[in-house]
Order: C-alpha cells, then sequence, then structure tokens
C-alpha cells in the first residue's frame, strides 16, 4: 500500500454481498462475519435470500443478500443502509439500490453487466447507475470473472472459475477493511477440508482478488475497524438457530437428562434439527419424522419416558402441532416447541421474517389450553431462552413455546461461550419414595400447583395418563362438570404461578420520561438503537422488552400503567398490543404496525416515535 491510499478509521460499518442465488452471497457473508468477530469486533447479520430454489441468473426475483454491520463498539442491527455494496449483477444493484447510503462504495463485476445482462434486470439505458439515480456513489469496477479465470488459469476450468467468483469478491472487500486473508484462509481450509482442489482454487482466487484492490488502490480510502476489549473467554460468531440447540444441549446437562428433539424439515428451523443431529457425542437423540405431527408426538412420548423433549418448526407446522400440544397440557408433560416464525399466512413468504404467531401460540388450541409462551430477542438470546424454556417446562410440567423468527434465526453475532456454573439448576419435581402411599397421577405440589412426575420405571409408581380429562383426586377418567371446571383452573393456575418464578420486566431509558416504547421478541436491537439515537437528541423516552410473554412478569402491568404514553411496536397488525390489553384493564397503547417480511428501519421508528413523544 502506498501513501496514496488513505486509511479511514470507523467506529462502525454497513456492508452488503448481493448476487444471484448461486453466486454464494451467504458463504462470503458468513465468512466475512466470522472474520470480524475474529478480530474482536462486534457484528450483527441479516441473510436475505428468496423462496425460489434457483431463479433464472440475473433475474431480479433471484437476488440474494447478506447484510452486516461491524462495529468498534456494541452494535444491535445489521443496519438500515449498507456503507458498502457488493453487487454481482445488474439485478443485485438494481434491487439494491435503496439500502444505499448517499456516499456509499458500489463494488460490481464489469463481467456481468453487459447488455444482455442490464436487460435481464430491466434497465432501459446502458448507464444503470444514472437510470436508478445513484450518481453520488464510489463505483469500484473490476472484471472479477475474468479474472477469477487468470488466477486458475492452467490449474481449474471456467467452471471452477465462476465458483470462484464469491471468494475474489472477498479477497477485494478484505483489501479494502484491511482484514489479514490468514483467518479466511483458515476458514475456507475448515469448509472445504474434505474437498482439496475446491479449496486450492479459492485461496488461488481470494489472494488475487485482495492483490487486485492493493495494486490498483481500488479505492480513494481503505478502512480500519478498531476491535473491542471484550470480557476474557471463547468467542465464536452464532447464529440463532445455532445459539437455540445450544440452549437446549446446556438444559439438558444441567437437568442429567437426555435431549430428544422429533421433527419435520420446514424452512427457517431445520438448522435446529440439523445442528442437534451432529451433536450425538453428547447424548443427543434426533428423529426426523414423515410429518409436523409425527414429530411433536414422538417428542411427547420421549418426555413422559423422561428425557427433555423438543420439538421445532416455522407457523404452517405450529398450527399443525396444535392438537398434540393441547395433549402436552391435559397429560402435563414437559416439552419445548420452538417456532421459528416466518411471513404467512399458508406458506407466505418462506425466508421473510414476521412477528405473526403469537395469538396463534397463545391461544390456537382447542379447549381452555394454557401453555408458557416465550420470545428470543437476539441471535445469541436465543441460547439463554432455549435455557430457560426448557428448565419451565421441566420445573413446571408443561408445554413452552419458544418464539424466535427468521431474521435472528439466520441472523448471527459475535458470542461469548458462557460458563454454565452461572445458570441456574434445572430441578423438575420428581415423586419421592414418601408419597408412594396414595400417589396418585396428578397429585399436586400444593403451592405451584404442578403435578409430581413419576418417570415410567420408577418402582412404586406405575401410572397411566393421557388425553381424557381426570378426576382431581383419583387421576381416573372423569366427565364430571364440577371436575372438569376444578381441572381446568388448576392448570390456568399453574401457569399463572410460574409469574413469580421470572426475572422482573426491566426499563432502561430516562427516569422521568412520559413515553414508553415497548417490544417483544426479534425487534429488540432495532428498537433499543431507536431509543438510544432519541435520547441522544434531549428527548425523553424509556423502553422494556418483553421476553416472557405467558405469563407475563409480576411487575409488568405496573410498568405500563406508570407511563402517559405507551407504544407498541411490532411486526405484525397488533396482536402483544391486543394481548396486553385483554391482561392490562383500561390499558390502550399507541400501535406502530409493519408486515413486510423485513426487519425494522431504524430511522423509521425514531421518526415515529419522536411523533408521539411531540404530540
Amino acid at each position: 500500500m502506498t501513501d496514496k491510499t488513505k486509511i479511514k478509521d470507523l467506529e462502525s460499518v454497513v456492508i452488503r454481498f448481493s448476487g444471484d442465488s448461486g453466486d454464494g452471497m451467504q458463504l462470503v457473508g458468513t465468512l466475512f462475519s466470522n472474520l470480524s468477530a475474529e478480530l474482536g469486533n462486534e457484528i450483527i447479520t441479516f441473510p436475505d435470500y428468496p423462496a425460489e430454489i434457483r431463479s433464472p441468473h440475473g433475474t431480479l426475483s433471484g437476488v440474494s443478500g447478506f447484510q452486516m454491520q461491524v462495529g468498534a463498539k456494541k452494535v444491535y442491527t445489521p443496519g438500515d443502509k449498507a456503507d458498502v455494496l457488493i453487487a454481482m449483477n445488474p439485478a443485485a444493484l438494481k434491487v439494491n439500490a435503496q439500502f444505499l447510503k448517499h456516499d456509499s462504495v458500489v463494488i460490481i463485476d464489469t463481467d456481468s453487466f453487459q447488455q444482455s445482462d442490464l436487460e435481464k434486470a430491466f434497465f432501459k439505458t446502458d448507464d444503470p447507475f444514472k437510470e436508478l439515480g445513484l450518481n453520488s456513489v464510489q463505483v469500484v469496477s473490476a472484471a472479477i470473472t475474468q479474472m477469477s479465470k487468470d488466477a486458475l488459469d492452467g490449474l481449474f476450468d471456467n467452471k471452477q472459475a465462476l465458483k470462484s467468483r464469491n471468494i475474489f469478491a472477498l479477497g477485494l472487500v478484505c483489501w479494502l477493511f484491511n482484514r489479514p486473508l490468514e483467518i479466511v484462509e483458515k476458514l475456507l481450509s475448515d469448509k472445504f477440508k474434505k474437498k482439496p482442489d475446491v479449496l486450492q482454487a479459492n485461496l488461488l482466487v481470494l489472494q488475487a482478488g485482495f492483490n487486485y484492490g492493493h495494486n490498483i488502490h481500488a479505492s480513494v480510502s481503505t478502512y480500519r475497524i478498531e476491535t473491542i476489549n471484550h470480557k476474557k473467554g471463547f468467542y465464536t460468531d452464532v447464529n440463532g438457530n445455532k445459539a437455540t440447540a445450544y440452549g437446549l444441549i446446556a438444559a439438558s446437562e444441567k437437568a442429567g437428562l437426555p435431549l430428544f428433539l422429533g421433527s419435520y424439515p420446514i424452512t427457517p428451523a431445520t438448522d435446529v434439527m440439523q445442528e442437534l443431529t451432529i451433536r450425538k457425542e453428547l447424548g443427543v437423540k434426533v428423529m426426523q419424522t414423515e410429518d409436523e405431527i409425527a414429530g411433536i408426538c414422538t417428542a411427547i412420548g420421549a418426555s413422559f419416558a423422561g428425557s427433555l423433549a423438543a420439538t421445532s418448526t416455522s407457523g404452517p407446522g405450529l398450527a399443525l402441532k396444535s392438537e398434540a400440544i393441547g395433549l402436552a397440557v391435559i397429560a402435563e408433560v414437559p416439552l419445548v416447541v420452538v417456532d421459528v416464525q416466518r411471513a404467512g399466512p399458508s406458506t407466505g413468504m418462506p425466508t421473510k421474517s414476521e412477528q405473526t404467531d403469537l395469538l396463534q401460540a397463545l391461544y390456537g388450541r382447542n379447549g381452555e389450553s394454557p401453555a408458557v409462551v416465550m420470545a428470543a430477542t437476539s441471535p445469541t438470546d436465543c441460547f439463554d431462552t432455549a435455557f430457560w424454556a426448557s428448565k419451565i417446562a421441566l420445573e413446571h410440567l408443561t408445554p413452552v413455546i419458544l418464539l424466535t423468527d427468521g431474521y435472528i434465526a439466520n441472523g448471527s453475532s459475535a458470542w461469548r461461550i458462557p460458563d454454565m456454573e452461572d445458570y441456574p439448576a434445572i430441578n423438575p419435581p420428581y415423586v419421592s419414595p414418601e408419597l408412594r402411599e396414595g400417589w396418585t397421577p396428578y397429585l399436586r405440589d400444593a403451592k405451584t400447583d404442578v403435578r409430581y412426575w413419576a418417570v415410567p420405571g420408577t418402582e412404586g409408581f406405575m401410572h397411566r395418563i393421557g388425553g381424557l380429562e381426570k378426576d382431581f383426586n383419583a387421576s381416573t377418567i372423569s366427565t364430571d362438570p364440577d371436575n372438569h371446571q376444578k381441572m381446568v383452573r388448576i392448570r390456568q393456575s399453574k401457569i399463572d404461578k410460574i409469574a413469580a418464578c421470572l426475572p422482573k420486566q426491566e426499563v432502561i431509558g430516562d427516569p422521568d420520561a412520559d413515553v414508553l416504547v415497548v417490544g417483544w421478541g426479534g425487534t429488540f436491537g432495532h428498537l433499543y438503537e431507536a431509543v438510544e439515537k432519541i435520547l441522544k437528541t434531549g428527548k425523553k423516552v424509556a423502553f422494556t422488552h418483553f421476553r416472557f410473554i405467558n405469563p407475563l412478569p409480576e411487575n409488568a402491568e405496573e410498568i405500563l400503567r406508570k407511563y402517559k404514553k405507551v407504544v407498541v411496536i411490532e411486526q405484525n397488525l397488533g396482536q402483544f398490543a391486543g394481548y396486553l390489553r385483554s391482561k392490562i384493564g383500561g390499558f390502550n397503547p399507541y400501535q406502530f404496525n409493519r408486515v413486510k417480511g423485513q426487519p425494522f428501519m431504524v430511522a423509521r421508528l425514531v421518526e415515529e416515535i419522536s411523533k408521539i413523544i411531540e404530540s
């Protein structure tokens, strides 16, 4: 690098890789985010890809993207708009033009910007930047396809060169951000260790991309993002689905119980099952069943037999599992149901994210069928929330529905591997020998209303449970009306009393604020960042975000009644706001709702919250 190239120090930067579904944008995005995490940066990622397996090459419907924010300080979102866009073809440029900052850098593959490529993306002129009004961006033009071929000339055919174009672009971005190649080379070696020819090709092309930027000084400036002084420990880049799987495993270890997952593949939840499948060395058992109903029913069987049992799905699968969840409710067996929400209804937009399954999780069953509902707030929080869901399920013998969503399930962030000594014990309410005399399957603890758990095979505690109503005292089948009402109320009471075991709801922001922003689940990062920006302007605002939804924390009503104005913000048409109204008499919050299948834009949130503060 010569004196001609300036280095700019940045607190954070937003980068977006974009191209065809087959261009490997998810791979290079993941590699760059892993690299940044290993260097000590904070990261939040947002993979954004189409549901189609492979749309026609170069078309708008086939564009796949991977956005990330890399920071020298804590970051909470993948960013609203990109500082740097890598557009592998005109379609990628056109789709992502709306996500570009005024003075952003755009790297293009000129070999894919020919007349035929422009026509596929419905450009009317041969100047796509002028046509899109992108007059202020800095364009870095590189013949990425041809240079990938040149780097592999005589060693590999053009087919391999085309597959490696994404790695060339990665090398160029590594140069742009002063990133060493050694870590990327190690990551590539781990990924392609069983394919040495592919590894060799990618390493050559990676170096060629880095050298290209270095030799021609492709940008006026390169960028440097300092690292954070993290708490000591082992760090990795983890997405929400993997963190959920790890949380279930951790709870299994803590409880001293084997983990069983009965499940059926469905976007975007499948990775939970896949991650658990490869953890046989930890005693995890996974059964991929023929459908959603079979998946949850095998899990209920495993739960009855004494395992920590779970099933994973998305919205359509949760609908199919509803009857079996009711069975777990009336039988009172522990079960964790992971619902990775996606855009619906029906098949909807399978790769897009929403918060539209809340009411289904709360009420989508026949009869009075109360279950615990929780929601993870970030990719890394999926670990803690899965652990808590397991703890509650095992200690209160109830199904727990854990809501994540496509955004946090596929998105990732830097995660410090936790010390399990910092996590609470898990103590299921097992029967004790002194209960043997006169014991019945639905004998309960008087304080918690939780029945005692007799794992099959425990001497002296032979029993049957099932989906028919049981007598409160004898635990035999009963159709008595008064008994049914008593059992319905005791099952509800059991769930209500869990609130006493939950952490208190916390509020952050200005203690003198009149306006409280309320969110739940995977929107935490965007709402937190919006509130922080508003506080920096001198306006007073407070913020609380819910992880525990049913039951609500004990101090939830006190908090919500304290403020003159409460605005509930969610990615649906007001499901949580309606739920809060049903729980808190006279409560009538403001609402801001978007159902676009995309994360919130922080700038838009700042605008809407500010209007409410000023009104």
